[in-house]
């Protein structure tokens, strides 16, 4: 039987800038969670909890609800649905291959998403001309367990800024606005490590926003090291969750002013 159960959300607002957490979602549709290999704790470790907390900065917002191992809405369609360990570091998603019509159910929710979003962005467009997305993401750096080391820093920033498929040279006063200020933010008395492409340069989501929209969208692909929680329990230090939501919103200001140096037409 379907679940009709909402898999993800949209907030509308006012602003030309949008907050998406599209890896947040834990829950996982009835028909097909007693498939799953993998407990939920054991999937929590690859998914975003919290970034869904960080979209509060913006009041247009796109937000998972459901775990990117029942679909993953930042790949491709084809490889939107983890079939091998390959296609999930390593990991035996499945007790067994999926029934095909499970799988189509899967990705007819792909598909509705993906329109879904294009309508939303589409009104941002015609009502502010360009706009702007924080893709916010998290990611692993203590893959040895809990108790063991964490990845080196030198490859591992605190935030990763990925920019891979834009024209970096037309929004480069966006990208640098929000580096320059979330760098200069005093965090908790000392600055964020925040580097550009370094672990990563963005996933398919950004890709297909800046496909879709060549020339209004900037999209920053926005991951967050998991240095302010427990990534092997999922607990969150609370305290530096707010900070990390705190030094976001003070980037807001300063890329929206550099949006409109981008698009001046840009109608705030």
């Amino acid at each position: 039987m379907q679940d009709n159960q909402p898999f993800y959300k949209t907030i509308y607002g006012n602003s030309p800038l949008v907050a998406a957490a599209i890896h947040d979602g834990q829950a996982v549709r009835e028909n097909i969670s007693h498939l799953f290999a993998l407990t939920a704790p054991e999937r929590l470790r690859e998914e975003d909890p919290c970034t869904a907390y960080w979209t509060t900065i913006a009041d247009t917002r796109i937000i998972s609800l459901h775990s990117r191992f029942e679909l993953d809405l930042n790949r491709p369609r084809e490889k939107a649905i983890y079939r091998e360990p390959e296609d999930a570091w390593g990991l035996q998603v499945w007790h067994e291959e999926l029934p095909d019509d499970l799988v189509q159910e899967s990705l007819t929710r792909y598909d509705h998403f993906y329109e879904s979003v294009k309508i939303l962005l589409t009104e941002l467009q015609e009502k502010h001309g360009c706009f702007v997305v924080y893709d916010l993401h998290s990611y692993n750096h203590k893959r040895e367990g809990a108790n063991g080391p964490a990845a080196d820093p030198a490859g591992n920033p605190e935030i990763n800024v990925g920019t891979g498929n834009m024209d970096r040279q037309r929004w480069a006063p966006v990208v640098d606005s929000f580096i320059e200020s979330l760098s200069s933010y005093n965090y908790q008395g000392r600055h964020l490590d925040v580097r550009e492409n370094v672990k990563f340069t963005g996933g398919h989501f950004m890709r297909w926003i800046h496909d879709n929209f060549p020339e209004s969208a900037c999209v920053l692909s926005i991951e967050v090291k998991k240095f302010f929680m427990d990534e092997w329990t999922g607990k969150p230090d609370r305290e530096q969750l707010d900070e990390i939501k705190h030094a976001l919103q003070h980037t807001v200001a300063p890329v929206l002013q550099a949006l409109e140096q981008v698009c001046p037409k840009t109608k705030p």
